[in-house]
């Protein structure tokens, strides 16, 4: 199942994805009563709707096949989408895939352990949502697609054998990232990078279009993953690329926090970024498979498009 949250008459609902249309539970509803007046309580919140899914999962199959003999049903290119969820933390690791450690200046730590970064829920933004280009911030704007990992149950020190147990789902972000804030040069000729102002900005997380429940993807380590600008491929690779698994990046995580149905887990992202291009930034690019060269960074006018297999297409214009 595809959960999505959308805006009716300013209001936030979480809705389902069924095919090209978007399902209006509440709607459906009102056409046809399904739901108890504690279930209807929790359509305004994907976090309650995570934490109550063995409930709930039924019930939202009875508001999909209700919708497609009545009301509650809208083309996809007519509903106003937001991101599917706010997370209160988005948990990064970074360096994750060998394409993109090979295209790129690394840190001591690169490929021997995740990267460990976060992110906040007052980065989201939804599909065909503007990232916000600020020179006062950055001249390097770059895009990232990664694979993104939504909690299900609370857990700590998870054990890799039960880590998808904790997973309800996954959905995309688009880790936007200020390269000019993040990479910085040693007077010897080496890379650091600070990855507090090059990863925490307004719009630094683009999420969505959905989030599709783990029952659809039963291996996430066996998905395609690429993102377009301008509509030229940037990136394509498999999840079956990374160096930590869904699993264990769950683990690791969890031996620093309790992991929280509130929280989201990013899994890094392969070769092709437009630091690639950047030799200042120590960039070496090394597409293949028809990838199209970067030449240069994300600017106003842009549209940059993520896309997972399973999970769908993730789209963002740049904007001042």
């Amino acid at each position: 199942m595809k959960l999505i949250n959308i805006s009716v008459n300013g209001a936030t609902r979480v809705g389902i994805l069924d095919g090209e249309h978007a399902v209006d539970l509440l709607a459906v509803h009102e056409a046809s009563p399904f739901l108890s007046t504690a279930d209807i309580a929790t359509l305004g919140n994907t976090i309650q709707v995570i934490a109550g899914w063995d409930h709930l999962k039924p019930l939202f199959a009875k508001g999909i096949e209700l919708s497609r003999s009545g009301k509650g049903r809208t083309p996809l290119e007519q509903s106003h989408l937001l991101a599917p969820m706010i997370p209160s933390t988005i948990l990064c690791s970074g360096s994750n895939y060998l394409s993109h450690n090979q295209e790129k200046a690394n840190a001591d730590t690169s490929g021997k352990e995740p990267e460990f970064f976060v992110k906040t829920g007052d980065c989201v933004v939804g599909h065909n949502q503007a990232i916000v280009w600020d020179p006062i911030l950055t001249k390097k704007l770059d895009g990232e697609v990664e694979l993104a990992i939504v909690i299900g149950k609370a857990g700590r020190h998870i054990a890799i054998k039960d880590a998808l147990d904790h997973v309800f789902g996954y959905t995309i972000v688009n880790d936007v990232t200020a390269r000019d804030r993040q990479v910085r040069k040693r007077p010897d000729g080496s890379y650091w990078y600070e990855l507090g102002r090059g990863k925490l900005f307004d719009t630094s997380a683009p999420m969505g279009p959905c989030i599709t429940t783990r029952d659809e993807i039963p291996n996430p380590q066996n998905i395609m993953i690429r993102s377009w600008v301008n509509g030229e491929l940037r990136q394509i690779s498999s999840t079956s690329q990374m160096i930590w698994s869904v699993a264990e990046l769950v683990h690791f995580f969890s031996v620093n926090m309790t992991l929280r149905p509130s929280m989201v887990i990013i899994t890094g992202t392969p070769s092709g970024t437009a630091w690639s291009s950047d030799e200042e930034l120590g960039g070496k690019w090394t597409g293949t498979d028809g990838m199209v060269k970067a030449q240069g960074y994300l600017k106003t006018g842009d549209t940059i498009a993520c896309e997972i297999e399973g999970i769908g297409r993730l789209s963002n214009p740049v904007a001042l």
